[in-house]
């Protein structure tokens, strides 16, 4: 799984609650210990460079909010079409833009989450327990925001977390099953030749503290790059 001529680029910014440098520069090393060359943007602009894109292995996407043209969103789709990895962690990956093409691209869509941070279990799904970013692990504790995603039922889900009646808000609550939900909490997909690698947890730095959470991050960043 390392290279010597492989090429990353991490694009981050936006909304600062959810600290795009400190976390991705977090990566930054590993990364680079596995053979990366690795470069920044704090520039959405960097996506009107579909040349660029194309011959990047991998895009770790964590830019929370913000706007991204058509253009842009076509130039990064159609890089991961050919080959281009894509990659990235709770709001910088499904709470930013407002573009259908990005969130057909990535596989889901931020909708809310229960105020503040609560105690939840991250629960590995067992058929896909040999897939190689979960491969190993068991389900784990975290001390976080639970989002709760509108999701792409093409997705390959990994891990999920379930959001029971006293999470969820009361217009969310249907009365018959107590308003207990099964929620995708980390994901993969391919588009065309490329792959895609979504995980919901990571709104601050200490969750990836966890050792399950940091293990299939890295490994998801590793899976998803050509």
């Amino acid at each position: 799984m390392t290279s010597d001529n492989r090429r990353a680029l991490v694009v981050r910014g936006g909304w600062d609650g959810h600290q795009p440098v400190p976390i991705s520069d977090a990566f930054v090393p590993f990364l680079k210990e596995r053979g990366f060359t690795v470069e920044t943007s704090g520039d959405l602009a960097v996506y009107d460079d579909a040349e660029r894109l194309a011959a990047t292995d991998l895009i770790v996407q964590c830019w929370t909010m913000g706007t991204i043209t058509r253009e842009q969103s076509a130039n990064l789709a159609a890089a991961v079409r050919a080959g281009t990895g894509l990659a990235g962690w709770h709001g910088g990956i499904v709470d930013c833009f407002h573009d259908h093409g990005y969130h057909l691209l990535t596989g889901g869509k931020f909708i809310m989450h229960p105020p503040g941070f609560h105690d939840h279990t991250v629960h590995l799904v067992p058929e896909r327990a040999d897939h190689p970013v979960i491969a190993g692990l068991g389900d784990f504790a975290v001390h976080t925001e639970q989002y709760w995603m509108f999701t792409d039922p093409r997705i390959d889900v990994l891990a999920t977390t379930t959001f029971t009646a006293d999470k969820l808000p009361e217009d969310l609550r249907d009365g018959t099953d107590g308003g207990a939900t099964v929620m995708p909490a980390v994901w993969t997909r391919t588009w065309g030749a490329g792959r895609v690698f979504v995980s919901t947890i990571g709104h601050k730095p200490d969750d990836f503290d966890v050792p399950e959470v940091r293990t299939l991050t890295e490994r998801g960043l590793l899976w998803a790059s050509r």
